[in-house]
């Protein structure tokens, strides 16, 4: 009497290990690609986003031109959300102008009523000194204390070598789909109970309160989104293993 035939799902399984390890570069390519993307942007980070308490920012800028370099940079701060303080750091080869204006009306910030604010910061680039092509610099400035909870926009201009300027202050829309000139920005996140900053310093026009911090970050939420992909096809490739585990021990 013949033995039964039998049967092994083992080509197919090599087949759908194929496509997930496909699946997998391409999730990892739309990382690469995302990141990639976000460091040839003109870009703020905050050492502290605490609602009340003073913070270094640092704005990186990398120069995106093959043919010019960056001589001038320039940074609008927020009038409906002004800084009390505004202070430079000294940067080799780079001289730094403060530029103070009166506010479209007055702004009460920790306790004490402003009419005039620092307005912008430039950065001028001394006789021999430039970002080049395939290079970045980073201006930093100390600010406070950081307004009520919200997002806080620093439109930005870059101006080349060649005469040409970029201007760095495009909204994210609500769709999360970043611009090709995406402002500068930041979240300012709510002080915890008891730690000192009880954010005192709420403005009489605080029109950003309440603002979702993930709206401030469209290349977090584009991670985020890939970061699951890349977690369902784990999760794909952990049980066809079980199913192969299983399909061998039958055989």
């Amino acid at each position: 009497m013949s033995s039964p035939a039998r049967f092994t799902l083992r080509p197919p399984a090599r087949r759908s290990r194929r496509r997930i390890v496909a699946s997998l570069g391409l999730a990892a390519a739309l990382v690469a690609g995302s990141a990639a993307a976000a460091s040839a942007h003109v870009h703020v980070d905050a050492d502290t986003t605490t609602s009340g308490s003073f913070s270094e920012l640092a704005l990186r800028v990398p120069n995106e031109s093959p043919t010019a370099g960056t001589v001038k940079v320039s940074v609008e701060l927020p009038a409906d959300k002004p800084f009390l303080s505004v202070s430079t750091k000294p940067l080799p080869g780079w001289d730094v102008s403060l530029t103070r204006g009166p506010l479209p009306k007055p702004v009460t910030v920790d306790g004490t009523t402003i009419t005039k604010a620092v307005r912008s910061v430039t950065w001028t680039a001394r006789p021999g000194t430039r970002i080049g092509p395939d290079e970045y610099q980073q201006f930093d400035l100390s600010v406070g204390p950081l307004p009520s909870p919200g997002l806080v926009v620093l439109p930005a201009t870059q101006t080349m070598s060649d005469g040409s300027v970029v201007r760095w202050d495009q909204p994210t829309p609500a769709s999360g789909v970043e611009p090709e000139h995406p402002a500068p920005s930041f979240t300012v996140t709510a002080a915890a109970a008891g730690s000192g900053h009880d954010g005192g310093q709420a403005m009489s026009t605080d029109a950003a309160a309440g603002t979702s911090p993930a709206s401030a970050d469209p290349l977090a939420r584009t991670l985020g989104g890939v970061a699951v992909v890349l977690g369902l096809v784990a999760v794909a490739v952990a049980v066809l293993g079980r199913r192969r585990t299983g399909t061998g021990r039958r055989s």
